[in-house]
């Protein structure tokens, strides 16, 4: 189906666009989007009222301050560029507030720059270049809000030193990274000879705790032998005073013993047996 032509006395506010409609140079409201017919002068009335719409971009936008010469605290001269993504939330506020929201936005996000750089040293500039941003986003957003303009984005694009500035900082920051590599390397050094020496500690405790084990268990060992021993020798000593006991009582059984004695030594053709026969006569 073809599209009806815009009449002379009509107006389209796209999808991504706000209206704001004026009469008589009178802001009278806000149009979205949509076909609008415009008043026009009838024959009937002196005059129709003068309307003019004027559309407001609602879309995500960005701009780049380029090239801004910067001294920071320590007196340094820096070219900064800033990149800046931003939107109107309130078109009313974007037409009526300023004369002209973008070139305010520039001058805000320019100044807001020129501030954090200002009270930052450049090896904190450059170390952490992410909170010189942070601080821009956090000064310009309040300020771009009171104009109907909201801020998503306040990133530092680039920074360009001076002269032969750029090569002094690249070797400062491999020095730095150096003596941090050394650092760290030392640190694990000490790390690794404070775990060797710790394990070496562990170990030779351990074994200091066989050892004693060890001894005492040998201790019990000698002890229990020992004990043994003499437990042995005690019955032994019993043995024989019983045997004794039972000879006296019984002196015919010291005389079998010796008789079995003597005819165990009889058997042994080695043995010598000496006799005393004057003791046997007498």
């Amino acid at each position: 189906m073809a599209t009806r032509p815009i009449r002379p006395d009509e107006v389209i506010i796209r999808s991504t666009h706000r209206g704001l409609r004026y009469e008589d140079g009178r802001l009278s409201e806000v149009l979205e989007p949509g076909r609008y017919r415009l008043p026009r002068a009838s024959r009937w009335s002196r005059r129709a009222p003068v309307v003019d719409v004027v559309q407001v971009d609602m879309r995500e936008r960005e701009i780049t301050i380029k090239g801004q010469e910067i001294l920071t605290a320590d007196k340094v001269a820096l070219r900064v560029s800033v990149i800046t993504q931003f939107r109107v939330t309130d078109p009313v506020a974007a037409l009526e507030s300023v004369a002209d929201y973008e070139n305010r936005l520039y001058s805000d996000v320019q100044l807001a720059a020129r501030r954090s750089l200002a009270s930052m040293q450049l090896t904190d500039i450059l170390t952490n270049r992410n909170q010189l941003s942070e601080d821009i986003l956090s000064d310009v957003t309040d300020a771009a809000a009171g104009y109907g303009v909201a801020i998503s984005r306040a990133d530092v694009k680039d920074l360009v030193f001076p002269g032969n500035l750029q090569e002094i900082m690249n070797r400062v920051l491999a020095t730095e990274r150096l003596s941090e590599a050394a650092l760290v390397e030392s640190r694990t050094k000490a790390e690794q000879s404070r775990i060797e020496a710790a394990a070496r500690a562990e170990t030779e405790q351990l074994e200091e705790q066989a050892r004693r084990e060890s001894a005492m268990l040998t201790a019990q060992g000698d002890a229990e032998a020992l004990r043994i021993r003499a437990d042995a020798d005690v019955d032994a000593l019993r043995r024989r005073a019983e045997a004794a006991s039972a000879y006296a009582d019984h002196p015919a059984l010291l005389r079998l013993r010796e008789l079995e004695t003597l005819s165990a030594l009889g058997n042994n053709a080695s043995a010598r047996l000496y006799i005393d026969f004057d003791r046997i006569t007498t």
